[in-house]
């Protein structure tokens, strides 16, 4: 009997994803909990698995293509049931596969929902869906080109057919730059001779894209921001890290400033719960974090986005350090999941790493405040009455005003300046 599959919501809110790349073609048999199709959802990349044994009829758009949460995404010919069994079975597999574990505290967020699959009315007559098309005797069969989903999206803009490009990517994949370069040759001309030049590029947004543009803008309607800018000398952090960093190499670990950072404003946040704090205004009440989990924004080719420290004030300086490594890595090759982008409570983003000193960052909503990193820039300071040279880090908050009072904000930031200027005090907290 056949089973329709439906787009399943694999996080809170989930409306759309982008399919990336089809693991399985039309006639191939499958397994439950082997990986359909690569997805591209607003938060993360994640692989989708055949709730049921069986064999692949048909699928519900190319790579490229964007699949709503709940429309079709792949036909299962199912053995050995029939009718409404054939659905009831599969649906059973895929919430006893994907139901969420419960949370231990009842304030916890952006819980993964249960797999959605389709009714009763899924079942449908035998489709030719994803059939291969048939070649003239005289022709030669033609084989897909093995692109990514945007240089695939830019050819079609283009009118550029993506077989007479090269691709650089591996195993021959065109990409994205292969597209941008490509110097189409006219019948008669010699190559390279003619080129077409567009007075513009049409790019299709990526749903990582999506994302940042609505929480933005959702930020910025739903909190009132407000910035203080701060400078703090840093020399015997500079010490510090420069003393140990060999140490923490040899195992493997690349000791920053931002670890120092991060457990800074973990001891500071302590002292300021407001910061650590959001606002519920549906059910006229604050909600006061008692966790002190740390959003580290990460930028990747593809976008921002900012993975999760977790309980950072039960972490070592080198435990914050190993996992700022991993979800970087995770971040960069698209391998972060649900659980590691939820139930942030603050977050700092470090855009001194590329060069930035000054910036107003915007808040990661709804958390109450979100502080901005800059570089270390040397400068003349006064010590002990002398001026001397001093190595200056440019520190900048952002706090939501209808909850952080601007005196709250100031204290805030002077305590996180006061364990930068002395690592000891903040190791000794």
């Amino acid at each position: 009997m056949r089973y329709i599959f439906n787009f399943p919501d694999i996080g809170e809110g989930l409306e759309e994803g982008t399919i990336l790349e089809w693991y399985v073609k039309k006639g191939q048999q499958v397994k439950t909990g082997d990986n359909l199709v690569q997805m591209e959802t607003d938060k993360v990349v994640a692989d989708i698995p055949s709730p049921r044994d069986g064999t692949i009829v048909a699928l519900f758009g190319e790579e490229g293509d964007v699949a709503i949460v709940g429309e079709p995404l792949v036909e299962i010919e199912i053995e050995g049931v029939h009718g409404e069994e054939a659905q009831k079975e599969a649906k059973k597999e895929v919430e006893e596969q994907f139901a969420p574990e419960p949370e231990e505290e009842e304030e916890a967020a952006a819980v993964v929902g249960t797999m959605e699959t389709a009714g009763k009315s899924a079942v449908l007559a035998a489709s030719d869906e994803g059939s291969e098309k048939e070649s003239g005797k005289d022709e030669k069969p033609t084989r897909k080109a093995l692109a990514t989903p945007v240089a695939r999206a830019m050819a079609k803009d283009k009118g550029i057919d993506i077989n007479e490009v090269k691709g650089s990517g591996p195993s021959g994949r065109v990409m994205k730059e292969d597209i941008e370069n490509f110097i189409p040759t006219k019948k008669g001309a010699p190559k390279g001779k003619e080129r077409d030049i567009e007075d513009v590029t049409y790019e299709p947004l990526t749903q990582i894209r999506k994302a940042i543009s609505k929480n933005m803008l959702n930020s910025k309607h739903s909190a009132a921001h407000m910035s203080v800018f701060e400078e703090v000398e840093v020399s015997e952090l500079i010490n510090v890290r420069s003393r140990y960093k060999e140490a923490f190499a040899e195992k493997d670990v690349r000791l920053t400033y931002l670890p120092f950072i991060v457990k800074a404003v973990v001891h500071a946040l302590k002292h300021h719960r407001t910061i650590n704090s959001q606002m519920d205004l549906d059910n006229d009440r604050m909600i006061y974090n008692n966790r002190y989990n740390i959003g580290i924004a990460v930028d990747t080719a593809q976008g921002l986005v900012v993975p999760v420290i977790k309980d950072a004030d039960q972490l070592s300086i080198t435990e914050i350090a190993q996992q700022i490594t991993e979800l970087a890595e995770k971040a960069n090759t698209r391998k972060l999941t649900m659980d590691d982008m939820k139930d942030g409570t603050f977050t700092i983003t470090n855009y001194g790493s590329i060069g930035g000193i000054f910036a107003t960052p915007v808040i990661n909503y709804p958390e109450a405040g979100i502080l901005g990193v800059g570089r270390i820039v040397k400068k003349p300071v006064v010590k002990n009455d002398e001026v001397v040279p001093g190595s200056m880090l440019a520190l900048s908050l952002s706090v939501d005003h209808r909850i952080v009072d601007g005196g709250e904000a100031s204290r805030f930031i002077n305590r996180v300046m006061k364990y930068l200027a002395d690592p000891v005090a903040l190791l000794m907290e």
